[in-house]
């Protein structure tokens, strides 16, 4: 695996810290902003909705830019949103940062990914992928419970400056080592042409599976911190210490979905999106029995982000390898985000924050609806042609989506 590749996780490590820190922070950003705490869930809302839409738009402006360049560039502008988020005096200015970051950190995600793919092997893409997707792993394990401490002990603004820091050693160091290549499949390619793989039905299908898998989980993800603390029972000090818990089960997950996802990725998805479901139907059934809540937790983080790997193996056989297909992706995916965060909001104020498992477990059963034809397809090639070997990620359409 190329050492850039590594690199690259480290980049996608600050960004998903700063995303994933209102998580842990939704007691103090709501004290400190004087807001609710659904309101302080809507701006993970908002960092998604700016990734899905704005994230394809900042991908296409540094198109044409060659990786090592577009990479620095996004973490600057990254860095400067970071920044407003830390001096942010009110709420509507903190939406603004949010929105400035989400956009830039999905653009780097799509590059990322597609430099990834780029340099490695055809066999070892998946697995390039999942290396990189460790950085949103690691996001989980290390940084959100370093941002909640930091932010516990310091203050929510200290913990958006701890990630401004970081951010600044990721440049750094993508600037020394990632090769300044094009990072496109082929290089000087129309955007016309490049936007043609959409109109493939089975891409739109792909996506749309992503797009459940997430949201799945964060509907529950989300409101981790009040459901442990209000209704599980933790103090809050014992939160940071079950988030890294989780990071760790998510650093597992992806690398074993990782090793599978180039010969297995559509029965991966579906017994991820399968367990997921029995994980947030037991989580809400025994929220109050910490041991059973726990395990549950673990659960989810096995099995829900995890996904990534798969997922993205899926869309690039359905489409191509290419950034933009990488970038809308990424936008279906926090797609996802939006939706499990921001239905969950609603949630709350009818059903309480056990509602929002409810939500996760019904999000991941239409998520396994979309992979009915998938799943026939597969077991219909299986059947006709038994011995048959998996076809590189880069051939369309070479696996059913």
């Amino acid at each position: 695996m190329p050492r850039s590749t590594y690199v690259l996780a480290l980049g996608i490590f600050a960004m998903v810290t700063s995303e994933f820190a209102v998580a842990g922070l939704m007691p103090q950003l709501a004290a400190g902003l004087h807001v609710t705490v659904p309101q302080v869930g809507y701006l993970i809302t908002a960092y998604a909705v700016a990734m899905a839409l704005g994230g394809p738009l900042v991908s296409a402006a540094v198109l044409r830019l060659r990786a090592r360049t577009a990479l620095v560039v996004l973490s600057a502008v990254f860095l400067a949103g970071n920044v407003l988020a830390a001096a942010a005096p009110t709420y509507p200015v903190m939406v603004v940062a949010r929105i400035v970051t989400g956009a830039t950190a999905q653009a780097y995600f799509g590059v990322a990914v597609s430099l990834a793919v780029r340099l490695a092997r055809p066999e070892l893409r998946g697995r390039a992928v999942a290396v990189v997707m460790n950085g949103l792993m690691l996001g989980t394990l290390l940084g959100l419970p370093l941002a909640t401490l930091v932010g516990e002990r310091f203050g929510w603004r200290a913990a958006f400056g701890a990630v401004g820091i970081l951010t600044v050693l990721a440049a750094a160091v993508t600037g020394r080592a990632v090769p300044n290549i094009a990072y496109a499949d082929a290089d000087g390619v129309p955007l016309r042409r490049r936007l043609a793989v959409f109109t493939r039905p089975r891409l739109w299908l792909t996506l749309s599976t992503s797009t459940f898998v997430i949201g799945a989980t964060f509907a529950a993800f989300s409101y981790l911190n009040p459901i442990l603390t209000g209704v599980t029972g933790f103090r809050p000090s014992t939160v940071p210490l079950l988030l890294i818990a989780y990071g760790a089960a998510t650093v597992l997950g992806n690398t074993v979905v990782g090793r599978l996802a180039d010969r297995y990725a559509v029965p991966v998805v579906a017994s991820g999106l399968a367990l997921n479901l029995a994980f947030l139907v037991g989580f809400a059934l025994f929220a109050r029995h910490a041991p059973v809540a726990v395990a549950c937790l673990l659960g989810i983080g096995l099995v829900g982000v995890t996904m990534n790997p798969a997922l993205a193996t899926r869309v690039q056989r359905a489409g191509d390898t290419g950034p933009l297909v990488n970038t809308v992706h990424s936008s279906f995916i926090t797609g996802g985000v939006v939706v499990g965060s921001s239905l969950g909001g609603l949630v709350i104020a009818g059903a309480g924050l056990l509602g929002t498992l409810w939500l996760g477990a019904a999000l991941a059963a239409v998520g396994l609806l979309t992979l009915v034809p998938g799943l026939r397809r597969t077991a219909a090639a299986a059947a006709s042609e038994p011995s048959r070997q998996p076809c590189p990620a880069t051939s369309p359409g070479t696996e059913a989506a």
